[in-house]
């Protein structure tokens, strides 16, 4: 408690919004030579696959790991929880106290300290902790939107082959453009994203080509994500879903670690009809990874978890001829359980839809979700359990619109 009343005093009080300009974060540097433990939220203290990888990327046992807890409403209490979790995986975890919601403290001040950017700076890893990512860019950014010694500190660490992990709010900076302030997933659809209100710069670990989001299945957010996507060019998304990890290394190789899987969207191929109303989109590519499996951004290739490598799906050999439907496609793992039905389905196409309660803007506007294999969709069993990976499934969105209310009562 010594050391951390003697960081403290480094700190008092002041706030701002940083500055959305993206091209601040460019940077000339070599490519960096460490990993990124993206989490989506929710990670349990005994999933020890996550903690222990985090662990073993920064050094090992001993590893000092610098915690951020930027994010939380509740700074000390947050970070102190993240670092005994830490240290009981193996690591010397200690505490940066950076944080807008830190009482007493000047965050900005604490940001440019020397002596506490000195000690990330020789740290194996770090780790950033949930809560609201703006509070991150808004503790770690100077006003003018420049880089703090801090957060210089991290890149440093990053680039030498350190670990940069983060859970949930951590996770959502990890792309150069982030959510923000967003509306449900349903409202996004219908009225779309607006920089500096729903998305905002994030601090761009993992590069300015790959959108990355939390909570995933669980929260339906997948779909709130190709919007977003679609407003900054992005090509390629990846969400993660709760209690569940990407581990994604120097050479770009993306690995799912603990509970569940992650989502990938590519919009390499997809087009609008910028002409309509409402948000529509074709020839979306859609796929799951789920435990254990690998993903190369550098040449979008697949590998499945070596339990499933032998049980690839038969499109000869279904195992079920019914029709697959979602009536809220948006549910929890609503996407995942419709996917997993129709690949191995004789079923050709999929259908899922989005509905406003009747208290929504907008309530008579809904979207269809359609499903549809290819020649380039594949799925993968394995024979342990009933899980599946799921790869290139083609998604198409369109508005509907229904006629309300929905039911006569006399």
């Amino acid at each position: 408690m010594r050391v951390l009343k003697t960081l403290l005093a480094y700190l008092g009080s002041a706030a701002l919004l940083c500055c959305a300009a993206g091209n601040l974060y460019a940077d000339e540097a070599p490519a960096p030579k460490g990993s990124l433990v993206i989490i989506g939220g929710g990670l349990r203290g005994d999933n020890a696959e996550v903690w222990q990888r985090i662990v073993q990327l920064a050094g090992g046992k001993g590893a000092r790991i610098a915690v951020f807890p930027s994010a939380s409403a509740y700074p000390e209490q947050a970070g102190l929880s993240i670092i005994k979790r830490l240290d009981q995986y193996g690591a010397n975890a200690f505490l940066v106290p950076v944080a807008v919601k830190l009482a007493d403290s000047d965050f900005r001040k604490a940001a440019d300290d020397a002596r506490l950017a000195d000690s990330v700076r020789h740290a194996g890893g770090v780790f950033f902790a949930g809560g609201d990512q703006a509070r991150i860019t808004r503790a770690l950014l100077r006003e003018d939107g420049q880089r703090s010694a801090t957060l210089d500190a991290v890149w440093e660490v990053y680039r030498r082959g350190g670990v940069i992990a983060g859970t949930s709010a951590g996770a959502a900076i990890m792309s150069s453009t982030m959510f923000y302030e967003p509306k449900t997933v349903l409202a996004t659809l219908k009225q779309g994203v607006t920089e500096g209100r729903e998305i905002a710069p994030g601090l761009g670990f993992i590069g300015d080509d790959v959108f990355v989001d939390q909570h995933l299945l669980v929260r339906g957010r997948f779909a709130r994500m190709i919007p977003a996507m679609l407003k900054k060019g992005y090509q390629i998304g990846l969400g993660v879903d709760e209690n569940t990890a990407m581990v994604i290394d120097s050479r770009r190789e993306v690995e799912i670690v603990g509970y569940t899987g992650a989502l990938l969207i590519d919009l390499s191929r997809a087009t609008t009809d910028e002409a309509a109303a409402e948000f529509n989109v074709k020839n979306v590519v859609i796929s799951y990874l789920d435990h254990g499996d690998k993903y190369s951004l550098a040449t979008r290739r697949y590998t499945p978890a070596p339990d499933k490598a032998a049980g690839k799906l038969d499109p000869a050999r279904p195992y079920s001829k019914m029709p697959v439907f979602s009536g809220d496609i948006l549910g929890s793992n609503a996407v995942v359980q419709l996917m997993e039905k129709l690949i191995d389905n004789s079923q050709e196409e999929a259908l899922g839809l989005a509905l406003s309660p009747p208290d929504e803007a907008s309530p008579d506007l809904g979207f269809e979700f359609k499903f549809t294999k290819t020649a380039d969709s594949v799925g993968y069993q394995s024979p342990m359990a009933e899980a599946y990976s799921i790869y290139n499934l083609r998604l198409d969105i369109r508005p509907i619109h229904l006629q309300l209310p929905l039911y006569q009562y006399k």
